[in-house]
């Protein structure tokens, strides 16, 4: 099979690099190359408050040059003069030159496997990857499942928790409707193909979120897997090292603020269906659908005539239609809904339960009508992500592979 390119960005994570390095090293999948690129603003090295993460880095990458071989490559953004300048630094910026320098090195048969320094794996996480690649040639790369680990401090665990409900949520429903961008995004739990990484461009460097837009970027590319039979385990803590995802929602949401990351009524999702199986319809003439509103602000009153004239059949303005309404643009348009009517969080969880799993037996007191997201302990909170976690990975298993 393929080798692998294993992609690992790195700041601030000296206390977490052993037990990732011991992952790696019980690894069933053999044939991987490391890269690692520790890295921070060169700047920070002149900030007392920024001073310790530049030191802890430093013997971040001295462990690692002590252990160095032949499969290893370790890049240095961290030392005094090495480290980013000006605009470009963040997470994103990293885990491209991480990838950039796996592109270079690699094979065209090779793969990249995306890994965060506070995350863990199963032993055979990499073999599962390389095998499940080899069985499904038309992939261009994967959305691997994801499961945060729960730890000793109870806000925090509320906190993930709560942050996994929603996207849980939002990933069934993505799902259920059928639509083509129905995958979840985490940096830690992502791989894809190096010729479609060459293919793409590689990832944008963003500041944070790259990880989403890498795979939407795959996904407008080719095929992508959602059905992996492993998962990545993501460290659930407070961290405002990124500038939104995992760490800042918690450490939001600890305060009672989830507005960033409603449960939005199911119907919204719906709406977005709706739109979607218009498209062939829009190929041949204009009609309303429930996006219409919001695309035209997005796009102009003439949007669907551009698309026609780059069209030469119907197949190809549906693609067209997709690539415009991608998940970025299904995510703003469910945000500009739900303004109109945020409603409540409780009761569009509730609703969708009832709705679609009347049959199932619910999560304990979910149907209560004082039943509070933000009272509810961890015990509660659990039992919701684990049944909607079992409902999300049957649905991998049905859809499989995302597609045109």
């Amino acid at each position: 099979m393929a080798k692998v390119f294993v992609c690992l960005p790195l700041m601030d994570e000296l206390e977490n690099i052993g037990s990732l390095l011991a992952c790696l090293q019980e690894q069933s999948y053999t044939d991987f190359h490391l890269i690692a690129c520790v890295n921070q603003p060169d700047a920070w090295w002149n900030e007392p408050e920024k001073k310790p993460v530049c030191e802890a880095n430093l013997k971040t990458l001295h462990l690692l040059e002590g252990l160095q071989s032949a499969g290893m490559t370790i890049i240095d953004r961290c030392s005094p003069g090495k480290g980013w300048k000006g605009k470009h630094f963040g997470v994103g910026w990293a885990r491209k030159t991480a990838m950039d320098a796996a592109a270079a090195m690699a094979s065209a048969d090779d793969l990249m496997v995306c890994m965060d320094g506070d995350s863990l794996y199963p032993h055979d996480y990499l073999e599962i990857i390389a095998t499940a690649f080899a069985q499904n040639p038309v992939i261009k790369g994967m959305a691997i499942p994801y499961f945060h680990p729960l730890g000793d401090d109870e806000n925090a665990n509320k906190a993930i928790l709560r942050y996994e409900i929603y996207m849980r949520y939002y990933a069934l429903n993505m799902m259920r409707t059928g639509n083509p961008y129905a995958f979840t995004a985490i940096g830690s739990a992502m791989a894809c193909r190096v010729t479609a990484y060459r293919a793409i461009n590689g990832i944008t460097p963003h500041k944070s979120g790259e990880d989403f837009y890498f795979i939407q970027k795959l996904r407008k590319f080719g095929s992508i897997l959602i059905d992996v039979d492993t998962q990545a385990l993501p460290a659930a803590r407070f961290s405002d090292r990124v500038f939104f995802g995992t760490g800042p929602a918690m450490i939001r949401g600890s305060s009672g603020d989830w507005t960033s990351y409603p449960i939005y009524p199911h119907s919204l999702f719906d709406e977005v269906k709706r739109s979607f199986d218009a498209f062939g319809s829009l190929y041949k003439s204009d009609l309303e659908i429930p996006m219409s509103e919001f695309l035209i602000e997005k796009f102009g009153d003439d949007l669907w005539d551009k698309l026609r004239r780059n069209a030469k059949t119907e197949s190809s303005f549906i693609k067209a239609c997709h690539g415009m309404v991608d998940g970025l643009r299904i995510l703003q348009f469910l945000k500009w809904r739900h303004q109109a009517d945020p409603g409540n969080d409780e009761e569009n969880l509730q609703v969708f339960l009832q709705h679609f799993y009347k049959n199932e037996t619910l999560p304990l007191d979910i149907s209560a009508e004082r039943f509070s997201l933000a009272d509810a302990d961890v015990d509660i909170l659990g039992k919701i992500r684990s049944f909607l976690l079992e409902q999300e990975k049957q649905w991998q298993k049905k859809l499989r592979i995302l597609n045109t």
